[in-house]
């Protein structure tokens, strides 16, 4: 599943960086699952779009996998101005229903 989803964002936005994350072992599902990923996600194609378009942009091209096998996609896009500022995405936080107290 992770590479099929940088294939299809590779071959949609021609990204200057991406990177996709599998954090299914973050949360509880079965070891190996493939259902959980971080997108970081550098293109060009989102000059002059809000953050809401670019999601919806991304969520387009991934919209097979989002139906089935896909439960969460953390989406962080950014031009390529904007990530030389950051050159880093936000840290996923900790799952809440992984711990034993939930």
């Amino acid at each position: 599943m992770q590479q099929q989803i940088e294939a299809k964002l590779a071959a949609a936005l021609s990204p200057s960086y991406l990177e996709v994350i599998n954090e299914s072992y973050m949360h509880r599902v079965a070891p190996g699952s493939e259902s959980h990923f971080k997108v970081i996600v550098v293109s060009q194609a989102f000059e002059g779009q809000r953050l809401l378009s670019r999601h919806r942009q991304v969520n387009g091209v991934l919209a097979e996998e989002l139906a089935g096998a896909i439960h969460a996609l953390a989406l962080h896009t950014y031009t390529d101005a904007e990530w030389q500022q950051r050159e880093q995405a936000p840290s996923t936080p900790s799952c809440v229903s992984k711990s034993p107290f939930a």
